[in-house]
């Protein structure tokens, strides 16, 4: 069995961002030489999610909307955690969002359905974030 490592960096010039991710992993499996295996695609960085959904506008749309109902930015003064920072809505937002995909590589392809696709979701950005994709198989 071979392995791969990759890391893809961000830099997301807004606190929250979106981002399809879907091509970065697929030049690595290709990179990787890996036909048939699994590939894990995680955010390195604990305010920040990957995870697979549709890539419609108005789904992003309702995922902020959504997460900031569950886990608002503001008051700051609400979270315990906010001290010199002021993310704990980050934190949270990152827990219900996830923190990897794991997804099969077929015949050196993602082996997705229809509209599946990979996504960054920045919670805490304005600064350098990194993703690993870690591909293993032959």
């Amino acid at each position: 069995m071979k392995s791969f490592r990759k890391e893809l960096v961000f830099n997301i010039p807004a606190r929250r961002g979106l981002v399809n991710i879907t091509g970065d992993v697929e030049r690595a499996i290709v990179e990787s030489g890996i036909r048939e295996g699994l590939v894990l695609v995680n955010a390195m960085n604990i305010t920040a999610s990957v995870f697979v959904n549709d890539d419609e506008s108005g789904l992003h749309s309702d995922f902020e909307k959504w997460l900031e109902g569950l886990a608002p930015e503001k008051p700051y003064d609400r979270y315990a955690h906010n001290g010199f920072e002021d993310n704990a809505d980050a934190h949270l937002k990152r827990t219900i969002m996830g923190r990897e995909a794991v997804c099969a590589v077929t015949d050196g392809k993602l082996d997705f359905g229809t509209w599946e696709q990979i996504f960054y979701y920045e919670f805490d950005g304005k600064r350098k974030k990194r993703v690993l994709v870690k591909i293993i198989g032959e």
